[in-house]
């Protein structure tokens, strides 16, 4: 069955991070104006976690966030947004079910493989079954695509968007897709905001695990400091070129997460007339900036154009100093949090 072509009107804005830029966009499109810092911080989006036992490509997993949908999750439980949630089998009937959703007038949330959408410079594409679009239209075989990573809207053929939904590899993405069914414009924002801040600041200084929360942080610069003893400097040099790249590309990561985390600090701040919490959003761009110097001289090292002093026991004074710095920020806004 051919559907007719459909062009919803969309307000494309772009983002640092692809799920929660797709929350304030749908968001948006529903009545409820939410900005990305916002949806950030009620979804409880930050968290750290230096995984040893959960390999990608032979290394152990940093992740600078909750699990990929957690966010989304977590924010629309906190507002009662009602969402439609769908996994297929078959890319036929996955296409048929987004045209058919296209044709009631609602943009669709999905999600996609960054390796296999062609409108990405091929730079920024590799194997990565986790990354949100927006999908708001179609015209003969082409769907119009608001990707948050973008400046502006795009297209893409339906051969590719099958491709990119049906992805092998993990997670296994099965052609999901979500969509909004009911979205309340007035939701608590400043309630959703409260509760959020109150999760982050527990989980990240009070969960018991030392791979977990801030306590992961200064145990990865533990395992840091025997890199090049354990491996050989080659191997080490690998292995902290993809701690970079978990940290700063994959998923916006590491200083990325603490500026928007900062963002979402200051608006709460003002929506509560809170001006401590603008303190602790001036201290978390501070500490957002040495995770930006730690990946700095990290890439330097490895690419062999490092000072003599950049050293892997080096790099891992500077991330167990960073540990430290959290742990005091988060144990304290723990405290303030409860206070709100």
């Amino acid at each position: 069955m051919i559907r007719p072509d459909v062009t919803i009107p969309f307000d494309h804005q772009q983002s640092a991070h692809c799920e929660t830029g797709v929350i304030s966009n749908l968001m948006r499109f529903h009545g409820l104006p939410v900005s990305e810092p916002m949806a950030f911080g009620i979804g409880s989006g930050l968290f750290y976690s230096h995984m040893p036992f959960l390999k990608m490509n032979g290394i152990p997993v940093t992740s600078y966030r909750i699990l990929p949908g957690w966010i989304f999750g977590r924010f629309t439980k906190k507002l009662g947004i009602a969402i439609k949630r769908m996994k297929f089998r078959d890319p036929k009937a996955a296409m048929d079910e987004l045209d058919r959703v296209l044709a009631q007038g609602l943009p669709v949330g999905m999600l996609t493989s960054v390796f296999y959408l062609p409108y990405l410079p091929k730079a920024f594409r590799f194997h990565f079954n986790g990354h949100n679009i927006v999908v708001f239209g179609k015209e003969g075989d082409e769907y119009l695509v608001s990707d948050p990573v973008m400046d502006g809207t795009t297209r893409i053929h339906r051969t590719a968007l099958i491709r990119a939904r049906f992805a092998k590899g993990m997670p296994n993405i099965k052609g999901s897709m979500y969509y909004p069914t009911s979205v309340p414009t007035d939701a608590d924002i400043r309630k959703a905001a409260i509760r959020g801040l109150r999760r982050t600041a527990r989980d990240m200084s009070n969960t018991p695990l030392p791979m977990f929360g801030t306590k992961g942080i200064g145990y990865l610069a533990g395992k840091l400091r025997k890199y090049e003893q354990k491996l050989g400097e080659r191997d080490a040099r690998l292995a902290l070129g993809n701690l970079i790249r978990m940290q700063e590309e994959i998923g916006t990561g590491g200083a990325g997460f603490r500026f928007i985390f900062a963002a979402f600090l200051m608006e709460t701040a003002n929506l509560l007339d809170r001006p401590d919490l603008r303190a602790h959003a001036l201290t978390m761009n501070r500490i957002g900036d040495l995770w930006r110097d730690f990946a700095y001289e990290a890439g330097r090292l490895c690419k062999g154009s490092a000072e003599a002093h950049i050293t892997f026991p080096y790099l891992a004074d500077k991330l167990e100093a960073i540990g430290k710095e959290e742990t005091a920020f988060f144990k304290e806004l723990h405290a303030v949090s409860k206070t709100l």
